[in-house]
């Protein structure tokens, strides 16, 4: 039994292109992808696990998002990741 071949793509047309453009609206072309995606900046807090709440309500209150949590470097602390728009200060 041979193996079964692919169909063979023309070398400028992506695979998955619909009307010769790629998906997700990706041109190819450098400089154009990514000119109006958002930035962001990142924020790495401990969180106190009686008071995890409070301390992510402040940081809320200030624009930032939760991204993360994860374990801190001993049992009774955690590790918060938070991200916000740049240029968006409270």
């Amino acid at each position: 039994m041979q193996p079964r071949l692919r169909p063979r793509v023309a070398a400028s047309r992506h695979p998955t292109s619909v009307g010769g453009r790629r998906p997700g609206g990706f041109t190819g072309r450098p400089g154009r992808y990514g000119a109006g995606m958002q930035k962001w900046e990142y924020a790495t807090v401990p969180l106190l696990v009686h008071a995890t709440k409070q301390i992510l309500d402040n940081w809320g209150q200030d624009g930032w998002e939760l991204v993360a949590v994860v374990p801190g470097p001993n049992p009774e602390q955690l590790v918060a990741y938070l991200k916000r728009p740049v240029g968006e200060r409270a």
